[in-house]
C-alpha cells in the first residue's frame, strides 16, 4: 500500500468518513491492473489511486460505491473482454478479481433524555459498537436546539426517552422525517397514541409515523431499567443487521420468516395499533401491552 493511500485512509477514519478500499487480488492474462494495486473510493465518487483505469476502473468504482451504501465488503470478477460473463468491454483479454473492503464509522445512538433506562442503554450500546451522544429537550419551552446541533444521517439511531411527554413529542416531531436508520419512543401505548394524534394534526405523514418504533424495544418481558435497555439495544442490533428478532432455535424452520428491515430502510406500524381495512383508519390493538410497557410511570411518561 502506498504511503499516500495509507495516509488518506487513516485521515478518513479519523474524520469518521465512510470509504472503500479496492484491491486487485488476482490477475490472469493481459491486464492493465497490476496485482496488489489499490484505490480508495468515497461515497460521492471521489477516488485516490488506480486499479488500471478505463472500463475496469469505472466498474470497480461503481461496485465500491454500492458496497459503501450496503455496508458490506465484496469480491468482484471482471473479464477484460467485449463479450461474455462479467465482460467490461475491454480488449485486453485477461481476468481480474478485486476485493472491496468497506470502512465506515460506527453507527451513532442519539439518546434524547435518558434517566433510569438511559444509563444502562448507553453502556450496552457502546458494548455492541455504537457511538453514543446524549442530548436533552427543555420540556417547558419544547426546545430542540440541542437536537439541531447533531447531524442525523442513515447511520443514526434515535432513542427518545426524556421522561416528559411534551418533550418527547417535541423531539419526535423534529426527528420523525429525518433519514435516521432507527427512531424509537419509550412509553405506554396510550402515550404513543396521543403523541401520534398530535403529530397527525400537525401534518406529519402516516409514512413518517410508521417508521417510529413505539413502544420502543423488543418484547423480552423485562420491567427493570436495564432489562428495558437490553430490549432497545436488541431491536437496534436487529435493525442494523436485518435480523428477525426471533429466537435462533426457530429461525429457518419454516419459510417466509419475517425480518426486521435492514438499515437504512426502517419502519413498521406502531405495535399499539392495527390497520382497520374496513375503514382505512387505525384502531387500538386488543392484545395486552408487553410487561415492560407497564413499568413504573417515571420511566414511561
Amino acid at each position: 500500500m502506498s504511503r499516500e493511500i495509507l495516509q488518506a485512509l487513516l485521515e478518513a477514519l479519523e474524520r469518521e468518513e465512510a470509504v472503500a478500499q479496492v484491491t486487485v487480488v488476482e490477475v490472469q492474462g493481459a491486464s492493465p491492473a497490476p496485482l496488489g494495486a489499490r484505490m480508495l473510493v468515497w461515497a460521492d465518487g471521489r477516488t485516490l489511486g488506480t486499479v488500471g483505469g478505463g472500463a475496469l476502473e469505472e466498474r470497480a468504482v461503481a461496485e465500491a460505491r454500492s458496497a459503501l451504501a450496503e455496508g458490506r465488503p465484496r469480491l468482484c470478477h471482471y473479464a477484460l473482454r467485449e463479450e461474455g460473463k462479467d465482460a467490461v468491454g475491454m480488449l485486453c483479454g485477461g481476468d481480474v478479481r478485486v476485493f472491496i473492503d468497506v470502512y465506515r464509522p460506527p453507527p451513532l445512538l442519539l439518546l434524547v433524555g435518558g434517566g433510569n433506562v438511559g444509563r444502562p442503554l448507553r453502556e450496552m450500546a457502546r458494548m455492541v459498537g455504537f457511538r453514543v451522544e446524549v442530548v436533552d429537550v427543555d420540556p417547558r419551552r419544547r426546545s430542540v436546539e440541542s437536537l439541531e446541533q447533531v447531524p442525523i444521517s442513515e447511520d443514526t439511531y434515535v432513542a427518545i426517552m426524556t421522561g416528559d411527554a411534551a418533550a418527547d413529542e417535541a423531539a419526535l416531531r423534529y426527528v420523525v422525517e429525518k433519514p435516521a436508520a432507527y427512531i424509537g419512543l419509550i412509553g405506554s401505548r396510550r402515550k404513543v397514541h396521543l403523541i401520534f394524534d398530535h403529530l397527525r394534526q400537525a401534518g406529519v405523514a402516516e409514512e413518517a409515523l410508521a417508521r417510529v418504533r413505539a413502544p420502543i424495544g423488543l418484547d423480552l418481558g423485562g420491567r427493570a431499567p436495564a432489562e428495558i435497555a437490553l430490549a432497545v439495544v436488541a431491536e437496534m442490533v436487529a435493525v442494523r443487521y436485518g435480523g428477525s428478532g426471533r429466537p435462533l432455535s426457530g429461525v429457518g424452520r419454516r419459510s417466509g420468516v419475517s425480518r426486521l428491515p435492514r438499515r437504512p430502510a426502517v419502519g413498521r406500524i406502531s405495535p399499539g395499533f392495527s390497520e382497520d381495512k374496513r375503514s382505512g383508519g387505525a384502531e387500538r390493538s386488543a392484545s395486552p401491552d408487553p410487561p415492560h410497557l407497564n413499568a413504573p410511570a417515571d420511566l414511561l411518561s
